[in-house]
């Protein structure tokens, strides 16, 4: 786990082999360019460029000779994307170089694709190597896209690490361990020196855990636009006593996606090395079950000095997020972005591969979006709703954490962690999932990374870098 180099392009080779990745419509004009033996073997094969097909055409010793990758049609990439991925694994090993003509932005989804295939997660079991590597295409940014998919493995590992290995102190180590690969400097409040130091809503939510709530803040750079990263880290979310029935905590050990999904993005920040000053802000606890827990109907103090009403315990992930955000608020930085798996209507609303978001800020939202498309990262945006805001309102103390009635689950929540950013004017939200629930190319099934590399992509010009 947490290991930056084992996505990489293959070294070029002269023995690699080409590999044509194209569109049906163009498979006959490719064929009628080849020799005859290569047309009469690639229609023998009955290969029509599909997306993911795969055609291995041999030489005269019974070696690859050269390989033919599908990319569908036009209605196949725009029902999926890393198409090219989805060929990857079924190639025989062997060094690949891609040989047919393709746009600058097909050549980098192509390549991020095929490392993002490769990601294994074999902490708990070793699994069959992928001995197809690709050699990074001319015109591409090795660097960056090593960076990327290293940034992206950390996601997925973190989330894919169960409770028991991945609690408040593991999340802690693993931040510490990001933060020594970059130089960055680190600071840890644990226990009950959150309440020494004025983070209540923390503390209140993870006391009951045998291991303590903590807050983590790591900081980079030292010139440039200032960023604060904000993660939900919900370790496990039992719900508290307002306990989940078995369903619904089957998957509880992604709850702490927004920040495995901020320490990659910060990775990604770092080891490109973008010119602004980086702050990493993680509450780090786990919603536990005890004597101590919380109860519904507590009324908690928080940071900002609001008061929340306690309507239901499993409501906890904008309960440390509010003490983090206030914190960061107190020193307005020029852009605060807040990444949770926070509600099951964010899923409802825009499914498992869409990560929605909120911001006051048009020219953030409209440079996200072309980011998200340029990248294939999807975004959408939803709204913060103003006249919702009486429904987190109770009456009997300044917010309600779980509005009654069912409607709007993600803007309510929304518009609770905005309450408590009130100086710092650029603020988005990120309510994310975390998870594919089942195979997709370049994204096997189990914690993805959302949102990420279409904020990475945003952020030249969000911030004039």
């Amino acid at each position: 786990m947490l290991d930056f180099t084992r996505l990489k392009f293959a070294a070029p080779s002269d023995d690699a082999i080409s590999l044509f990745a194209l569109k049906a419509d163009e498979l006959n004009d490719w064929l009628a360019a080849q020799a005859d033996h290569v047309q009469r073997w690639v229609t023998a094969q009955g290969f029509k460029a599909g997306a993911g097909a795969i055609c291995v055409v041999p030489n005269a010793e019974g070696n690859v000779s050269l390989a033919l990758a599908g990319l569908g049609d036009d209605t196949t990439r725009a029902r999926g994307r890393f198409t090219l991925a989805s060929g990857a694994a079924k190639l025989p090993a062997g060094i690949y170089n891609l040989a047919s003509s393709h746009s600058s932005e097909d050549l980098e989804e192509h390549a991020l694709g095929w490392l993002l295939s490769q990601y294994k997660f074999e902490t708990y079991r070793a699994q069959p190597p992928h001995d197809a590597r690709l050699v990074c295409p001319d015109g591409v940014d090795q660097s960056r896209l090593e960076s990327i998919a290293a940034g992206e493995a950390l996601t997925r590992d973190l989330i894919n690490t169960p409770a028991s290995d991945m609690g408040p102190d593991k999340l802690e180590a693993a931040a510490r361990h990001v933060a020594a690969a970059h130089d960055a400097a680190i600071n840890v409040i644990t226990g009950d020196a959150l309440l020494e130091q004025n983070f209540p809503m923390i503390h209140t939510v993870g006391r009951a855990s045998i291991t303590a709530p903590r807050l983590i803040d790591m900081t980079w750079g030292k010139a440039g636009p200032t960023l604060v990263l904000v993660g939900k880290g919900v370790c496990f979310d039992t719900g508290g006593l307002n306990i989940k029935p078995g369903a619904s905590m089957g998957l509880m050990k992604k709850d702490m996606g927004g920040s495995a999904t901020v320490l990659g993005l910060a990775h990604m920040i770092m080891a490109l090395g973008l010119k602004l000053q980086l702050r990493v802000l993680i509450p780090a606890v786990e919603n536990s079950i005890d004597g101590n827990a919380f109860r519904p109907q507590d009324i908690l103090t928080s940071r900002k000095g609001l008061t929340v009403e306690v309507n239901n315990t499993d409501a906890e992930g904008r309960l440390v997020l509010a003490d983090a955000l206030a914190l960061a608020d107190e020193t307005p930085p020029d852009l605060m972005i807040c990444m949770a798996t926070l509600t099951g209507a964010a899923r409802v609303a825009v499914g498992p591969d869409i990560s929605p978001f909120f911001t006051d800020d048009a020219a953030f939202a409209n440079a996200l979006r072309e980011a998200a498309q340029k990248v294939q990262d999807p975004v959408w945006e939803l709204p913060f709703h103003d006249p919702y805001e009486t429904m987190i309102e109770p009456g009997i103390a300044d917010l309600d954490n779980a509005p009654k009635g069912g409607f709007a689950g993600t803007i309510t929540a929304a518009l609770f962690l905005r309450r408590f950013v009130s100086n710092t004017p650029r603020f988005a939200h990120f309510d994310i999932y975390g998870w594919q629930p089942a195979p997709a190319p370049a994204r096997p099934k189990g914690g993805v990374g959302m949102g990420a590399r279409a904020i990475l992509d945003a952020l030249p010009k969000a911030l004039n870098l």
